[in-house]
């Protein structure tokens, strides 16, 4: 009875308009004050110990980190590069758009801060070049997906948060499959370019190629901070937020001086904007888990599928189905906290790995971005270009068959995501 009340009220409150953060508050408190014995401070002190979790703390600090990346010039330098190494291929500054996507959410951790950052700049110069709006916006609305997947990620830490997941292990495992995302992605685009005979740059010079790099290396070594501080056992996943916020200030400010010193405030003050915003979610998201482990729901539901006797590819394609019908619905943050405790419990009785799941789970999220009628990046890419929602959404769908396709290689071929923390962590 509690379950169906649950879920009954969470889906009528948000199908009322209601913030998802305040749906799975009230569905919660509601449901733990008619069926559970549960006080009203004991629900506070609850929201309060789950929001203090020592992992979330990476959250404001990746957040930060990103906001100086973003507000400053990183994302222009890091395109600048990316057209010198590969301009002068057909679809040149189209596969360089991706190239760029991939550079900076290395960066950022946030898809829509990469489909801003890169696209408010590129999509007007593929215009110019001789690039229908159109393409220049679907190529730009599928790549800014791989914020979420490239760390530092936001999600892969909210998600280790609540499965309790090494976020060292699932940082690695984000890089190959993002990076190889990224690769098809340009294969594609200079397929369709080679037959569509699209505009081509002229060739750097290696000169110019190496200047350009150099331009931009001081954004890209945050990423070899992160990764390389976490693996080197120099600092924690959380320690590496707090450094890398730093490192974005103090490049941002002194190196680049993109930022002066007045305008500091501003990006503390948006940061913090964006903190409070997720952290919200994630507390009120924490007291549905609660109220969900509290009734035993995941075990449950564990037992009825074991005893099913459904095999590990069977429960993978149920796992799909239900994330990519919540992504197109729901923001990734409060998907993965309301799903995770379902999902994850089953997982490990069959044997799957928790960081393949965990990047399977991201990558189902990366198409959620693109899907209508809640993706976000289409809304994002609607508001740096000229064109309509219907528009982006036409623009960006038959680059959606690219995503499925790579979903079905990540789900089925584990190595993909485990290759890499497995090879470091022998």
């Amino acid at each position: 009875m509690t379950t169906i009340f649950l879920f009954a009220l969470l889906f009528t409150l948000m199908f009322m308009g209601m913030p998802v953060a305040v749906a799975l508050g009230l569905s919660s408190i509601t449901s733990i004050l008619l069926f559970a014995n549960d006080s009203l401070a004991s629900l506070v002190l609850k929201m309060y110990e789950t929001s203090e979790h020592f992992t979330l703390m990476a959250i404001p600090f990746f957040i930060l980190a990103g906001a100086f990346m973003t507000t400053g010039g990183v994302a222009r330098r890091m395109i600048r590069f990316a057209n010198a190494c590969v301009g002068h291929l057909h679809g040149g500054l189209a596969i360089a758009s991706v190239l760029a996507c991939v550079l900076f959410a290395a960066v950022s951790g946030s898809s829509p801060a990469t489909v801003v950052a890169v696209g408010s700049i590129v999509i007007a110069g593929m215009v110019r070049a001789g690039y229908s709006e159109s393409f220049a916006a679907g190529v730009v609305c599928n790549a800014g997906t791989l914020g979420i997947l490239i760390p530092p990620s936001i999600v892969l830490v909210v998600y280790g948060a609540a499965t309790e997941t090494s976020v060292g292990r699932l940082f690695m495992a984000g890089v190959v499959p993002g990076v190889g995302l990224g690769l098809m992605l340009m294969v594609a685009i200079y397929i369709i370019a080679r037959i569509k005979d699209m505009p081509r740059q002229p060739r750097a010079s290696l000169r110019e190629v190496v200047v350009a790099g150099r331009d931009s290396i001081w954004g890209l070594l945050l990423v070899v901070i992160i990764l390389g501080g976490i693996y080197g056992g120099i600092f924690t996943p959380t320690e590496a937020a707090a450094v890398s916020a730093v490192y974005a200030f103090l490049i941002a400010v002194f190196v680049y001086r993109d930022i002066s010193f007045n305008h500091v405030p501003e990006v503390l003050i948006d940061a913090a904007k964006i903190t409070v915003m997720l952290m919200f979610i994630i507390a009120n998201a924490m007291l549905f888990a609660h109220v969900l482990t509290t009734e035993r729901i995941p075990q449950l539901i564990a037992e009825q599928i074991v005893a099913m006797d459904m095999a590990p590819w069977q429960f993978l394609i149920v796992v799909n189905i239900l994330l990519l019908i919540a992504g197109a619905f729901m923001e990734p943050t409060a998907i993965i906290l309301i799903l995770a405790p379902i999902l994850f419990p089953i997982a490990m009785q069959l044997g799957i790995d928790p960081v393949h799941l965990g990047v399977l789970i991201v990558v189902n999220m990366e198409i959620g971005m693109i899907t209508p009628p809640i993706g976000l990046n289409l809304f994002v890419t609607t508001g740096i270009t000229n064109l309509t929602l219907g528009q982006v959404m036409r623009a960006a769908t038959p680059w959606l068959s690219l995503l499925l396709i790579y979903l079905i290689l990540i789900t089925y071929i584990p190595a993909i995501s485990l290759w890499l923390p497995n090879a470091l962590g022998s």
